[in-house]
């Protein structure tokens, strides 16, 4: 039989399936000489052998369930083949033998540092230590682990460590060599393919803490934006540019000396600032740091430490951590809180990525066929179900949250990870302040995930206090991203006033097949983020014939949309001053001059920047914007009008009713069937409206009435 054995794998925990160079389809199963033994020489007993019609050079072979922690070899025509770990590292009995619950890392103490990695299939893991934490420092020393519990590796090294340079050799049954960082690093060198050992006192600052309690997730005015572009500018007025430090100076001015970055902001009255991936990524060369180099940064490298091109030196491990912190404090300081975008869903590059290297096939998603699970259009996926993913997130997330007081995440395809996982992230983050504000994109991903288990917005009702991005309201309100001259009810869409209003109110009753929200805490309102054309751009492509004003009041109207809806109001940083990025639609790699903020521009557009302001200052002032659950909306809002591209509801309590008007008409529209002569006009886009009813072209009007 000349037919040779290629590889066998441990598939399930009873399960080989065994690899021929060619066809087996005409074996005899019942008379064919194969063994299986281990490394003491013991031969098991084979119960069944089965072939398969879609791959006939495969058997499977089943015997009686496998002690992972031994070595087996199978027996045939005369040859020992090695058996090696295959998809039954993706299964539950996997990680019931060798999840661990115990720390990771390097982890130190003046006397001691001890490195622990999990690394169950490895044959052994070596630990190589570095002269210093230059990128290419020579080699220092080489010490092999000891192998412990649940495939922990460790070794202990006596004496300081701090600042000692470090990587992992690991070395697999098959002869494999990897080369690898540490996957639970709170410190790395310059590009991130080394892990630094950190003692915590050194990069800890006096006196930052937690802000107070938040007080309702509706309460908060999302503004998202990226540490490069807000400072990066020629006139930004800001020295540290595209840096962390860059966000907190004050006093900023451009070149017409008027106020740019955190003076800027803060005049805008918003709770949050939503900053892109602040970890460590893989895009940018941070040895260069006079090169100019963009990415948004939804490439993760690694999670646990800072991205180094935003600090200052990224050369020293303690910098970015350091004035990470600095910002995050100086931005408590000015009454703002941060949210930190987070990308736990792929990494830059799954086969050289510290998961990959230290447990093959374990951390990533695949399908039936063996290949990486692609959901996310990155190649690879990550899965969260599992024991050791699932405890990364939770332990990465809290660390974040505990060492630079973050006051939100904000989670990149969150619809990849499973409901079980975003609830226990949820559950550990409450133990430390249960007002921090978790939401993300609960898109439904073609990922190797069920359904049912899939943290999407179908399934936000099992997810409490988990927000989900509305793409209803993005969609209806401006018209389709998949579509760029698609319009929506802002740009010349007809019969779209229903839908709107029910997702002003808080997204009720909307399509069930995609969305179930429990209450308008779960609710994302947004027009424009950092993913897609601003809106500006988008109007450009729907509306071309629109002179300057139309489209300044059309991008007036839709930015005014998610602050007077109930809900979570969220905002792409300038899109108050209709931002444009030049018609680039996915600016994530592009030049600065397209992702830069243009400081002039807030002060071309006052009228809708002031307006922006006020629509703050009232949302902030009167809880009928901003309510809590979905029987207090229906029982205190009220639909006025839903025909004729106008949409009008009333707020009212005891004590007060307000009437909100949208019309995105070309001409003057009539509100029918209202009587409006006690109210008072307190807001208008156009500057002047009178009570008659009779409504400006492509306007916001807001009426109050005393009780």
């Amino acid at each position: 039989m000349a037919n040779k054995l290629t590889k066998a794998l441990i598939d399930k925990i009873n399960q080989i399936n065994l690899h021929f160079e060619s066809s087996i389809e005409d074996w005899d199963l019942d008379n064919l000489d194969i063994k299986l033994t281990d490394e003491e020489g013991s031969f098991y007993q084979i119960r069944n052998l089965k072939t398969y019609k879609r791959d006939k050079e495969r058997l499977t072979l089943v015997t009686a369930r496998l002690d992972l922690e031994k070595n087996y070899k199978i027996i045939f025509a005369g040859t020992e083949t090695p058996v090696y770990f295959g998809a039954v590292v993706r299964t539950d009995e996997f990680d019931t033998i060798f999840a661990y619950d115990g720390q990771l890392g390097a982890l130190y103490s003046p006397q001691a540092t001890n490195f622990k990695l999990w690394a169950p299939t490895a044959s052994k893991v070596e630990l190589i230590v570095f002269k210093n934490n230059q990128e290419e420092a020579p080699q220092l020393g080489t010490f092999t682990m000891n192998r412990e519990e649940n495939g922990v590796y460790s070794c202990l090294l006596n004496g300081n460590q701090n600042g000692l340079s470090y990587q992992y050799r690991v070395t697999f049954r098959d002869g494999t060599v990897n080369y690898t960082g540490d996957p639970y690093a709170k410190a790395v060198v310059v590009n991130g393919k080394r892990s630094v050992v950190l003692n915590p006192d050194e990069v800890k600052l006096k006196n930052f803490k937690r802000m107070p309690k938040f007080t309702n997730p509706v309460d908060a005015i999302i503004y998202e934006l990226h540490t490069r572009d807000l400072s990066i500018a020629a006139d930004s007025g800001i020295k540290n540019k595209g840096k962390f430090l860059g966000l907190i100076e004050e006093g900023t001015l451009n070149y017409k000396g008027k106020p740019t970055g955190l003076d800027y902001i803060k005049s805008l009255g918003v709770s949050h600032i939503q900053i892109l991936p602040m970890f460590d990524y893989g895009s940018v060369d941070e040895s260069k740091p006079d090169v100019p180099q963009f990415n948004w940064g939804y490439d993760p490298e690694n999670y646990d430490s800072p991205e180094g091109s935003y600090s200052t030196d990224a050369n020293n491990p303690q910098t970015r951590i350091i004035e990470m912190k600095q910002m995050i404090d100086g931005l408590h300081k000015q009454g703002l809180r941060v949210i930190m975008d987070v990308v736990y869903n792929h990494v830059f590059n799954a086969a050289k990525h510290a998961f990959h290297l230290t447990v093959p096939g374990y951390f990533f998603r695949y399908t039936r066929s063996g290949q990486l699970s692609n959901g996310t259009g990155c190649d690879n996926d990550t899965a969260s179900e599992r024991a050791m993913m699932r405890k990364y997130m939770i332990e990465s997330l809290t660390y974040w949250t505990e060492n630079f007081k973050l006051d939100g995440f904000r989670f990149d395809l969150m619809g990849i990870h499973d409901i079980e996982t975003m609830n226990e992230i949820h559950a550990a983050i409450d133990e430390i302040d249960p007002s921090i504000i978790i939401l993300g994109e609960g898109w439904d991903l073609n990922t190797a995930l069920a359904e049912d288990k899939k943290a999407i917005q179908k399934n936000a009702v099992e997810m409490p206090r988990i927000a989900h991005f509305n793409d209803s309201i993005r969609d209806t309100a401006k018209g389709s991203v998949f579509y760029d001259d698609e319009p929506g009810f802002i740009n010349g869409a007809s019969r779209q006033e229903k839908l709107l209003l029910k997702n002003i109110m808080g997204g009720q009753d909307l399509d069930s097949k995609t969305y179930n929200f429990s209450g308008p805490d779960q609710v994302v309102q947004y027009l424009e983020a950092h993913d897609n054309y601003t809106l500006y751009d988008k109007l450009l492509l729907t509306n071309p014939d629109d002179d300057a004003e139309t489209r300044r009041l059309r991008h007036l109207l839709g930015t005014s949309i998610p602050l007077l809806s109930q809900g979570i109001p969220f905002f792409h940083a300038g899109q108050e001053f209709m931002r444009t990025k030049d018609g680039v639609e996915n600016s994530y790699k592009s030049p600065d001059s397209i992702n830069e903020f243009d400081w002039n521009r807030p002060y071309e557009y006052p009228e809708n920047v002031e307006f922006f302001r006020s629509l703050i200052k009232l949302r902030k002032s009167e809880p009928l914007f901003r309510l809590t659950t979905f029987d207090q909306i229906n029982e205190h809002i009220h639909a006025l009008q839903t025909k004729k591209k106008l949409i009008a509801y009333e707020l009212e309590d005891d004590k007060v009713s307000y009437i909100v008007v949208l019309n995105a008409l070309e001409k003057e529209n009539k509100l029918e069937d209202t009587e409006l002569k006690d109210y008072q006009v307190i807001l208008s886009s156009h500057g002047k409206q009178d009570n008659s009813g009779i409504f400006q072209p492509i306007s916001v009007t807001i009426m109050k009435k005393e009780k």
